[in-house]
C-alpha cells in the first residue's frame, strides 16, 4: 500500500482504487501481489494442532485467534474497533 501505510488497514485504504485492491476490483490481481516465504509454505503444509478458524490483527504485530465466529467478532471489537 506504499510508504504511507502505517500497519492499520482503514476504510480509506479499502476504498482506494489500486490494481491489487480486491474490494474495488473483482477477481485476482493482474500480477502476484507478494512472494510467499518458506515459513508460510511450511505452516500451510504442516499446520499446528488446534481448532482456531479465525484470526484478527491486534495492531501490535501479533494476532488473536478464535474457534467460533462470535469469539472472532469479539476480537474484532476489542482489537480493531477498540470497543
Amino acid at each position: 500500500m506504499g510508504v504511507d501505510f502505517k500497519g492499520n488497514n482503514r476504510s480509506t485504504n479499502i476504498s482506494r482504487d489500486t490494481p491489487y485492491n480486491n474490494y474495488v476490483h473483482r477477481g485476482l490481481p493482474h500480477t502476484p501481489n507478494s512472494l510467499t516465504g518458506s515459513a508460510a509454505i511450511h505452516a500451510a503444509l504442516h499446520p499446528e494442532d488446534g481448532l482456531s478458524l479465525f484470526f484478527v490483527a491486534r495492531g501490535d504485530g501479533s494476532h488473536a485467534f478464535a474457534e467460533t465466529y462470535p469469539q472472532h467478532q469479539a476480537n474484532v471489537r476489542k482489537y480493531q474497533l477498540k470497543r
